[in-house]
């Protein structure tokens, strides 16, 4: 094809992409120019290919129907613009990338959800079209209760959960995926989910071998799958699983109404098939797992043993500083005793030296004994531990000098103490100490004894 380049060669292009398209929209044509590198050849063939529906080769698919006056109805048309921009990137996908057999691109649900997030920004969606995740739940849910209500039990257990929570639950349950897409209009659609998919044997093979979802095309996640799945006839089924790169891999579809046998037929293929691959994946996740929890318990126990470690060494040193605490106390109270002991000795010795100092002071303040003369009283002293001491004063020496002498003798360490005389009994106390021998009647002799004061 002639090459369309020039000031007005994207202009020429979109109207030539227009016309053998039959796009209207010249927004979509320039996207899908546009992604393509403007090359017109390979934007048409791309277009043509995807909008096509050819069947995969692994696919079980009956002859694509003619939709004439009088014959199946054709499902309901996309819901307008909004819809075509939000799956323009999976036409991008479809024909820039090139799609290998049997796998169906899901890259365009993430750029149509950011360009459906930009839509709504932009104030072009209304606030319900930006919150797809809860809209897929709550859509799979009203078509699980209306699949409920038209067909009693038994019947496959469709989740009500979004396409792609349950392709993830798949994974996890190591299922396959079994899809229903429902179209409402259709007039065989009511007799096969009566007569198959209800029947006793394609139910519980069902239920025990995938994670079933369905939808109606009607709804906007139906919708989606019916354009991914290139579904052409209906009613349709299809057994998928998860791939890499955000895309599925188409296992088997089945369009056009089947008897239960071979519907079971078609679906324990696929699971003999696909059975062995499963058994593996589950047995190596398991392993895996197996693997992690023997690792983590490992790491529990080395945890475990690490803080019995470090719980032994810390009461070790706790113990340690205890004793060494103990033994500094014990030192600290040894050595204060020492300096009590010294210091009670010091003041012993001082007490003493001050004691013998008194006693040769007072000696010395007595002077000498008098002789014997009729001024000369003979005094007798005893003492508490029986010694007795006797002298001579003058008559005329005050009572104070017999303390002195007292005091003067090593026969008594009691600082406080009183003389007194037993018949009849007087105490000599601080009032009489001026006083004389002579006169407070202790002339010529007296006989006195210590008594020392508590």
């Amino acid at each position: 094809m002639a090459d369309l380049g020039g000031a007005g060669g994207y202009e020429e292009k979109i109207s030539y992409f227009q016309a053998i398209t039959g796009l209207d929209d010249p927004d979509l044509c320039t996207e899908i120019l546009s992604a393509h590198g403007w090359d017109l050849e390979l934007a048409i063939s791309s277009f043509t290919s995807t909008t096509s529906a050819p069947t995969s080769s692994t696919s079980v698919s009956a002859p694509t129907e003619r939709h004439e006056e009088g014959g199946v109805a054709p499902p309901p048309p996309p819901p307008g613009l909004a819809w075509k921009l939000i799956t323009l990137p999976f036409y991008v996908v479809s024909g820039g990338v090139g799609l290998v057999s049997s796998a169906v691109g899901l890259g365009f649900w993430i750029a149509g959800g950011v360009l459906s997030r930009s839509l709504g920004l932009l104030g072009l969606l209304p606030p319900s079209a930006t919150a797809a995740a809860p809209a897929s739940s709550a859509e799979a849910a009203a078509f699980v209760a209306l699949f409920a209500s038209e067909n009693p039990s038994p019947r496959p257990d469709f989740v009500p959960e979004g396409f792609m929570d349950a392709l993830q639950r798949s994974q996890r349950e190591f299922k396959l995926m079994f899809v229903y897409l429902h179209s409402p209009d259709h007039p065989d659609a009511p007799d096969f989910c009566r007569r198959c998919l209800c029947s006793d044997a394609v139910a519980a093979f069902v239920n025990e071998n995938f994670v079933a979802w369905g939808g109606s095309i009607r709804g906007v996640e139906g919708f989606k799958m019916s354009n991914s799945l290139k579904a052409s006839r209906y009613p349709f089924c299809a057994v998928v699983m998860a791939s890499t790169n955000q895309r599925i891999v188409l296992l088997s579809q089945t369009e056009g109404p089947k008897s239960p046998e071979e519907m079971l037929s078609i679906l324990q293929r696929v699971v003999e098939e696909c059975g062995p691959s499963l058994t593996a994946a589950r047995l190596e996740v398991e392993e895996r797992r197996n693997t992690m929890r023997l690792r983590e318990e490992q790491d529990a126990a080395y945890r475990d043993a690490l803080e019995a470690d470090q719980a032994r060494e810390r009461q070790q040193r706790e113990e340690k500083e205890r004793l060494e605490r103990e033994a500094a106390e014990a030192e600290r109270k040894r050595k204060e005793e020492e300096k009590a002991q010294e210091r009670a000795v010091r003041e012993a010795a001082e007490k003493q030296a001050a004691l013998i100092r008194r006693r040769q002071e007072k000696a010395m303040a007595l002077g000498e004994e008098p002789e014997k003369a009729p001024d000369v009283t003979q005094v007798l002293v005893r003492f508490p531990n029986g010694e007795r001491k006797e002298r001579r004063f003058h008559s005329s020496a005050p009572v104070e000098s017999l303390y002195d002498y007292v005091d003067s003798l090593d026969c008594l360490d009691a600082e406080k103490y009183s003389l007194v005389t037993n018949f009849p009994r007087v105490t000599y106390g601080p009032e009489k100490r001026s006083m004389s021998l002579k006169e407070v009647g202790l002339h010529p002799r007296a006989s006195l004894f210590v008594e020392i004061e508590s």
